[in-house]
């Protein structure tokens, strides 16, 4: 096992298709985190989402699930600098030819960009929901903190303005990551971009929604 993995990680094509793998990971643990959070508008008095924190925070294997998350997140973002660095160096050598010319989007050319500012990002979100979550026996408490926290015009531009990155850096990710795995033919591409696209912006709308609604209704 350890053999392949270094064997992978010193191949070229092998360091993209763990990004790959890596990156679709992350994407359905945004899918799975934006159901739970929807929860929020199911009723008025927040027992929907107290119920589902509850649940997920006695779960005696959200430890090792939040490892797993993290070390996945590590993982994607040292795959992604080690890629980026190589193809730089190969087209400064002119070993590799730029064949996507006209076909880039904004998703595509700020890749890396918006990485660094999901990241960043991320370290806002986990310090405002993760480190400061009440204890198990007050879990009832933290919907009220996500509301209070969105409702306010920081967390409000915050959490809007984050939306912007990750649903560019989806909308390429989404559609790079089924190619690199071979997923990936003429009949099916306009397909593939679409979904990418829609997927993208699912996730972004998703989450724009919770300071949107926040915001401009209120701690409510």
């Amino acid at each position: 096992m350890l053999s392949w993995l270094r064997r992978t990680l010193q191949s070229s094509i092998g360091k993209k298709v763990l990004m790959a793998c890596t990156g679709l990971a992350l994407i359905g643990f945004l899918i799975g985190h934006l159901a739970g959070n929807l929860t929020l508008f199911a009723d008025s008095d927040g027992e929907a989402f107290t119920a589902y924190a509850t649940t997920l925070n006695s779960n005696p294997a959200l430890p090792v699930v939040e490892i797993g998350l993290t070390l996945l997140f590590l993982a994607h973002i040292v795959l992604a600098f080690s890629v980026t660095r190589e193809n730089r160096e190969a087209r400064s050598k002119g070993y590799t030819l730029r064949n996507d010319h006209g076909a880039r989007t904004p998703g595509s050319r700020s890749m890396m960009i918006t990485g660094v500012m999901i990241a960043a990002f991320l370290v806002v979100h986990l310090i405002d929901f993760r480190f400061q979550k009440p204890p198990l026996e007050e879990m009832d408490l933290l919907a009220g903190m996500v509301k209070s926290r969105l409702a306010g015009t920081i967390g409000f531009l915050i959490y809007l303005a984050a939306m912007v990155p990750l649903t560019l850096h989806v909308s390429h990710a989404f559609q790079s990551a089924l190619q690199t795995l071979g997923i990936n033919h003429p009949k099916y591409n306009r397909l593939i971009k679409t979904v990418s696209v829609g997927l993208a912006l699912i996730i972004g709308l998703g989450f724009a929604s919770f300071p949107i609604v926040y915001f401009f209704g209120g701690n409510a």
